[in-house]
């Protein structure tokens, strides 16, 4: 017993480490995103595709990801996805120009889009279904450790060292991890089926053409591709899903829809992840503009949202199998929609009145990740858990960049009273979109895991 408890120690450590990195590294950024946006003397809407390359990257591509690791072996693409990631992290710290930048982001996510759905499927495979509510709690709560570390320890860097060293720490890191996980993580395959390179060209396209279209309004000098651009993208995804419904081996299986808990889980997982990204796109940049704090000050002012996440996230996952998904990931997404709203009604107050709406939101996003994370993984067979984890990570990745994107059109809507008018706007519309989600959360099962002695 001992040595199982040990084995499963290892596996959750080392598949929280993976989904730990891609998320970091999306968050570190955020304090850093002032110093990048002087250095490069760019806008608001170009410095969004500092963060939104990397999502866009892993949402458009983790599907290839995915069918690669079920038929080479999970362990084996999730180790070359590490070591992608890290080569991605190198040429961010040396890039000369957003552009440059912008292009090593992109390696950096065609890492990061194994990474996440391949250790969320090794984790579940390697687990019993009675532990795994608990185990994903841990997970997510790992995971969401790099939101506490992740804004501070960007805003330590940038105010010790400079920006760039925010990537040069993936380096050490990601050469454990690949060295770790050779070592202690169990192989597993899943259904293998070939991988269509034509499909993967529809999705790439329709994805990242819907969220370019939408962030070129935002552009007067680029407005006059948003309409090819977008009917582009919808053409792409529709021609996509008729390929799907009609392949005889689909890279995304529309029968999974069918089932109520996996549609709205996925919708719901969109709208929690698409508001909780667009906010961490702007706050830290509000403490940095608006209430003149050092970047490490903004990472600091962070952590009663962040911190939440760790604490409050394994005894989500617990509530889960005691209430069932629907209750938990409802309620979450209601405490996140409400402290936005109330973030964005305290705008003008000092620091001291936005520490309870953090709490309230970190809270939220604690209880309903690990909800939503089950919900979808327990509406498909076993064998198919590795698609399902990477279907929920597309919705995932797809709102943050989606939500990002909206929250900056919001925000150029606003703006023209200050920061602090463009500020407020984005923030009751990433409450609207929290709150959005939970028509979807209705759809979600209310199962509970039977009481077992352990």
């Amino acid at each position: 017993m001992t040595g199982e408890k040990i084995k499963s120690g290892w596996v959750l450590v080392l598949t929280s480490l993976g989904f730990f990195m891609a998320m970091m590294d999306a968050m570190i950024v955020t304090t850093a995103a002032t110093a990048i946006r002087t250095e490069f003397q760019i806008s608001v809407g170009t410095l969004q595709w500092a963060l939104n390359a990397y999502n866009i990257t892993i949402a458009a591509v983790l599907l290839v990801g995915v069918s690669l690791g079920e038929r080479w072996g999970r362990r084996r693409i999730y180790n070359w996805g590490i070591l992608i990631f890290t080569m991605g992290s190198v040429f961010c710290a040396l890039a000369p120009n957003i552009n440059w930048l912008i292009l090593a982001r992109i390696i950096e996510g065609i890492g990061a889009s194994v990474m996440t759905p391949m250790s969320m499927a090794i984790l579940t495979n390697a687990l019993p279904a009675r532990q795994r509510g608990r185990a994903l709690g841990i997970w997510s709560g790992i995971g969401g450790l790099a939101l506490i570390v992740g804004p501070s320890l960007g805003g330590f860097i940038v105010a010790r060292l400079t920006w760039q060293w925010i990537f040069w720490i993936n380096v050490p890191v990601g050469i454990l991890a690949v060295l770790l996980s050779r070592r202690y993580l169990p192989e597993s395959h899943g259904q293998s089926d070939p991988i269509n390179l034509g499909d993967s060209l529809l999705i790439i396209v329709a994805m990242a053409g819907t969220v370019w279209a939408l962030s070129a309004t935002t552009d007067g000098g680029q407005l006059g591709w948003a309409l090819p651009i977008g009917l582009l993208s919808i053409g792409s995804a529709g021609w996509f899903i008729v390929r799907q419904a009609h392949a005889e081996l689909p890279m995304i299986d529309l029968s999974f829809f069918r089932a109520r808990a996996f549609t709205g889980g996925n919708l719901a997982t969109a709208c929690l992840y698409g508001s909780m990204y667009g906010v961490v796109f702007f706050l830290p940049q509000y403490f940095q503009a608006s209430q003149h704090a050092t970047a490490l000050t903004a990472g600091l002012e962070l952590l009663p949202w962040t911190g939440t996440l760790v604490v409050v996230a394994p005894f989500a996952g617990r509530a889960v199998d005691r209430f069932g998904e629907r209750w938990v990931a409802t309620l979450g997404l209601l405490l996140q929609g409400v402290g936005y709203l109330l973030i964005a009604w305290f705008v003008h107050q000092s620091y001291a009145w936005l520490v309870l709406p953090l709490m309230l939101s970190g809270i939220g996003l604690s209880m309903a990740g690990p909800a939503l994370q089950k919900a979808v993984l327990g509406a498909v067979p076993r064998v198919m858990i590795g698609k399902a984890s990477g279907i929920y990570n597309v919705f995932r990745l797809l709102g943050g960049a989606l939500g990002t994107t909206i929250a900056v059109m919001i925000f150029y809507q606003f703006h023209g009273n200050g920061f602090i008018s463009g500020f407020q706007a984005a923030m009751m519309g990433s409450a609207v979109l929290s709150l959005l989600g939970l028509v979807w959360s209705g759809h979600l099962r209310t199962d509970k895991v039977p009481n077992v002695k352990r």
